[in-house]
């Protein structure tokens, strides 16, 4: 009850009374606050908070840390100038912040590339593969997204994903040494229609048979409330592959609280797993500007609440 109470109190610390205006608490007390004590590694990314930090990606890095986030995403890395990259990196390492995923290739949303079985385009993912463990080196990153692309309608199930475990095979054996493991995504068909990997069990098919710790689920908890919901036993069937989270709240793919998904719960089950990894925040914000920023940061505190 007394930690119920802490938490409550640093909440209205952080946040403002609700008797003050959103917008005009923010500046006054805001920043002066004391970090919000998550009990999981939530991870914001970059633009989240651009309205309260301002445009600089370095400030709203600082910005996130002295909220309390302790991780941080960024999906558009690798596109990122080696400059920018490594100061990036710095910001993180003062902070005391980790770095989550970013994406480690291009992915094909409209035609057939790793489900074809074609040597060009296993090959290009394989160099795109080498290429983001440099960039994981610099941003100290252990975790890089990967999404298979889409189906190939000329093969029949079963060959597809023998082509796709084959590529990650390759990729596995090239991430292995460096002990950075990709993530594949399953992505939900409403919003990325006609993609390979859509469901949880298909992508622990998947990672069962690569056998690689270089190969593991992104579990999307908004995609996979889309595609096939009944989330904590799913979460629980493919426990041992997955190695990070995502997520967004139905419908809409804004922060929790602003739709049909009990994150609290959700949380609590996987704190409850002993889960160490990152959750990335990988949604919109359902509110403009500060207030929906500062909107952002409650519904956290509230979920983070369990």
């Amino acid at each position: 009850m007394q930690r119920r109470k802490f938490l409550q109190n640093t909440i209205t610390t952080s946040i403002g009374a609700s008797v003050l205006p959103t917008g005009a608490f923010a500046f006054s007390n805001l920043g002066k606050a004391k970090k919000y004590p998550y009990q999981l590694k939530y991870a914001p990314h970059i633009g989240m908070f651009k309205n309260l930090a301002g445009e600089n990606v370095l400030d709203q890095l600082n910005f996130m840390a002295d909220q309390g986030f302790t991780a941080f995403e960024d999906n558009e890395m690798r596109k990122r100038p080696v400059a920018e990259q490594e100061a990036m990196a710095k910001v993180m390492q003062d902070r005391g912040m980790e770095m989550g995923v970013f994406v480690a290739h291009t992915i094909y949303w409209t035609e057939p590339n790793l489900t074809s079985g074609k040597k060009e385009y296993r090959d290009e993912f394989l160099k795109e593969i080498e290429a983001s463990v440099e960039v994981a080196k610099r941003v100290n990153a252990k975790w890089t997204t990967v999404v298979p692309g889409f189906v190939d309608l000329h093969l029949e199930h079963g060959y597809q994903t023998a082509n796709v475990v084959e590529s990650l095979k390759q990729a596995a054996a090239i991430l292995e040494p460096h002990e950075i493991t990709m993530v594949l995504e399953p992505l939900n068909f409403r919003d990325h229609p006609g993609l390979f990997l859509k469901k949880s069990a298909q992508a622990f098919e998947i990672c069962k048979a690569v056998g690689s710790p270089s190969c593991k689920i992104l579990f999307d908890i908004y995609h996979q409330q889309i595609t096939e919901g009944n989330l904590i036993p799913n979460i629980e069937a493919s426990w041992d592959e997955i190695a990070y989270f995502q997520m967004g709240d139905n419908p809409g793919r804004k922060e929790p609280t602003t739709g049909e998904i009990n994150y609290k719960n959700i949380f609590k089950y996987i704190d409850g797993r002993g889960f160490n990894g990152i959750l990335g925040m990988e949604h919109g914000n359902s509110q403009s500007g500060k207030e929906g920023e500062l909107a952002v940061i409650k519904a956290y505190q509230e979920v983070d609440n369990f």
